[in-house]
């Protein structure tokens, strides 16, 4: 049976969901750049280590 009245507010659930997915891929975009930013500074960490045990 389908609600009687007033129409639902789906605009607002629809700019809400639109918001939240905005943050999710922000906060998931971050977390890779770290990873990305890990991985090179790692990567550079090695390469000084061999390097200096080479000398």
């Amino acid at each position: 049976m389908g609600k009687k009245g007033k129409e639902k507010n789906t605009i607002n659930k629809a700019k809400h969901t639109k918001l939240l997915n905005r943050k999710k891929n922000k906060l998931k975009k971050e977390k890779e750049t770290r990873k990305e930013r890990l991985k090179t500074i790692m990567a550079n960490h090695r390469e000084q280590k061999k390097n200096e045990d080479k000398k």
